[in-house]
């Protein structure tokens, strides 16, 4: 009689699971820019949304975890600053003002569509995305070898979404779509480390970096306390077994994210560092839209008792 190994049953059954939810998680991801959820309120959709990305019940009105405390924040916290914060191109202002121009990226230039764009002035390498959404960016290291059609489709595709839809982040909801274009940032390792500070009423209390993006196992997301020790937890995304070491100007980034996460309740303020100097990369008021699980699942209630409401 053959003997049943327990782990490996428990495996097993976390895996069957795992799939079972990423099946619903695509077929739900096909209605969120439909009707039938564009025209529930956000309360509603909040609710129906977090219980397929993240399995659980979402209580708004004794929000516990971090991922709930971040929907609450949707609902009730309404700083007329976030939506310039959230624009691409706007929080440029921001950061011009608040720390110094020397920390942007620098510009190449900014269009309403695709079209307007004068491909024989941009530069050999450059970074494409549009200022409204996330995940719309295009690096370019070799002009004459750029798809431009390719590019031109992700581009256009993404103009026409308003990504406020996928996670009722209302910063997004009025912003107007455009194009930008930025210096490409090369740190010589082929992999530009960003690094991603969490920030809780202007204070940061940890960190995490996203490596190996092109890897064949993909996108790695490291999770670090203050003084650089890698924390026992992921949270959706792998962390990396790599050494990962610390930035060389990383008190200058804590510096900085303390005085642009100041009086905000919850905040994440990212940074490049290349060659020596610190680069502001963006805010983001909702990492993951709050839809990312945390595992072990305790870690989601560590950070909720960082946000104080």
């Amino acid at each position: 009689m053959a003997v049943t190994n327990m782990s490996d049953n428990s495996n097993l059954f976390s895996r069957l699971l795992h799939d079972r939810r990423e099946l619903l998680i695509s077929a739900y991801s096909k209605f969120i820019y439909k009707p039938i959820l564009k025209n529930l309120s956000d309360e509603a959709y909040l609710k129906l949304t977090y219980w397929v990305f993240v399995g659980k019940k979402l209580h708004l009105d004794n929000p516990k975890g971090f991922n709930e405390k971040l929907q609450w924040l949707k609902i009730h916290d309404r700083n007329p600053r976030y939506p310039s914060m959230a624009d691409k191109f706007l929080v440029r202002d921001y950061i011009k003002s608040v720390i110094g121009e020397e920390y942007l990226v620098p510009v190449v230039g900014i269009w309403d569509k695709f079209d307007d764009i004068d491909v024989n002035s941009l530069p050999d390498q450059f970074v494409l995305k549009c200022t409204h959404d996330s995940g719309s960016a295009i690096v370019c290291k070799d002009k004459s070898a750029f798809d431009w059609e390719e590019a031109r489709k992700k581009i256009t595709r993404c103009l026409n979404r308003n990504m406020f839809y996928w996670g009722r982040e209302w910063p997004y909801k009025d912003l107007t779509p455009r194009i930008i274009c930025e210096h490409f940032l090369d740190d010589g390792n082929g992999d530009l480390e960003d690094y991603k500070f969490m920030c809780f009423n202007g204070e940061p209390k940890m960190i995490f970096t996203c490596t190996e993006r092109r890897s064949e196992d993909g996108l790695k997301v490291t999770f670090f306390d203050m003084d650089w020790n890698k924390l026992p937890f992921y949270r959706h995304y792998l962390a990396s077994s790599k050494q990962i070491e610390k930035p060389s100007k990383f008190d200058e980034m804590v510096r900085l994210a303390k005085v642009l996460s100041k009086d905000m309740p919850f905040v994440r303020i990212d940074f490049y560092e290349v060659k020596g100097r610190v680069y502001f990369g963006e805010i983001t008021f909702y990492p993951g839209c709050g839809f990312e699980e945390f595992h072990p699942d305790e870690w989601d209630y560590k950070l909720g008792e960082m946000i104080k409401l």
